[in-house]
């Protein structure tokens, strides 16, 4: 038992080593240029070594990619834990959250949410953590809902087969036909806080808001809170 936990742990170092050597060439190099061999070259190991913990390229990108999507759906959770607001104002501050975390980890953010990789094909691994930030999202809509503060000021419509199955999970449906217009309603209105969020933040760092912008915190408030205003969170930034 000592000799396994013993590897085990040995093996979790050289992963963790492993992961952070890609973090680096993603900086560097991009995600489309990741190489194992580079990578086990920073780390001081032969290629054929890398091959014990990872099995391809691609299945580098998917840890990557895994703890990426986990990396935004944690700081999303914690940052609604620590707001005892109501969900107009907590949206805000989940949308502050990500930004902060993507201006930190623009290569990340870049490898989730930019340029797909040529060739790369998402296995099922990084669903559940890719809609981890969808559950923050849906949740706070519900909870508006419920609260009787949700307000849309956006198109009513036909909210049949615009979403998926997997965020009527959120809301306690395994079967989108089960599910109430009404709630269909709200679920898909969650779309439009989520592209807004990975929308302002993608054109701040990628420079489209040069000469555009005075402050760029001020101005994402804005995009952040004039879009959830036409979902139905009314959030006052005076």
């Amino acid at each position: 038992m000592a000799t396994s936990n013993a590897r085990e742990r040995a093996r979790a170092e050289v992963m963790a080593e492993l992961l952070a050597a890609a973090r680096a060439r993603l900086v560097t190099e991009g995600a489309a240029d990741l190489s194992l061999r580079a990578v086990a070259r920073d780390l001081g190991m032969a290629s054929s070594a890398v091959y014990r913990y990872v099995e391809s390229r691609d299945a580098l990108l998917t840890l990557l990619i895994i703890e990426a999507y986990d990396a935004v759906g944690t700081v999303a959770e914690e940052a609604v834990a620590r707001t005892a607001q109501d969900p107009a104002h907590t949206w805000l501050e989940v949308a502050r959250a990500v930004r902060g975390w993507a201006l930190d980890n623009r290569y990340s953010f870049e490898l989730i949410y930019g340029t797909p990789v040529r060739g790369y094909q998402a296995p099922e691994d990084t669903v559940l953590p890719a809609v981890r930030i969808w559950g923050v999202i849906v949740g706070l809509l519900m909870r508006a809902d419920a609260e009787g503060t949700l307000r849309p000021s956006g198109p009513d419509f036909d909210p049949r087969g615009r979403i998926a199955p997997e965020v009527f999970a959120f809301v306690g449906f395994t079967d989108p036909a089960d599910v109430p217009d009404h709630i269909a309603r709200v679920a898909a209105r969650s779309a439009t806080l989520f592209t807004s969020l990975i929308g302002a933040i993608s054109v701040e760092l990628f420079g489209h808001l040069h000469r555009v912008a005075g402050d760029f915190g001020k101005l994402f408030d804005v995009t952040i809170a004039t879009a959830a205003a036409g979902v139905g969170l009314h959030v006052d930034l005076s």
